[in-house]
């Protein structure tokens, strides 16, 4: 059984998958025009821009990742559901 998460939590959660989705493109798109100076910066800022908005996350409502990618409050709670990825 999962327990119930407050709205900003899927607004978050969302912001976070919209960012992935630029940053996938700007990957793709830099991928065949690597001299593109301002799509670079664009791409670096989305990054610091998906950086915060993890971090937003993970203060909130605990680690997106297991695995040593993301820091854990004490006590542990890795265990506890739910996962973005069960929302």
């Amino acid at each position: 059984m999962t327990s119930q998460v407050p709205p900003e939590y899927y607004k978050i959660l969302e912001d976070l998958q919209a960012i992935d989705f630029v940053i996938v493109e700007l990957t793709l798109y830099l991928d065949t025009h690597p001299g593109d100076k301002d799509a670079v910066q664009q791409y670096n800022l989305s990054i610091q821009q998906r950086k915060k908005i993890k971090k937003e996350f993970e203060e909130r409502f605990g680690a997106l990742t297991n695995f040593g990618y993301s820091y854990s409050q004490f006590p542990w709670e890795w265990k506890n559901a739910p996962w973005p990825w069960q929302v």
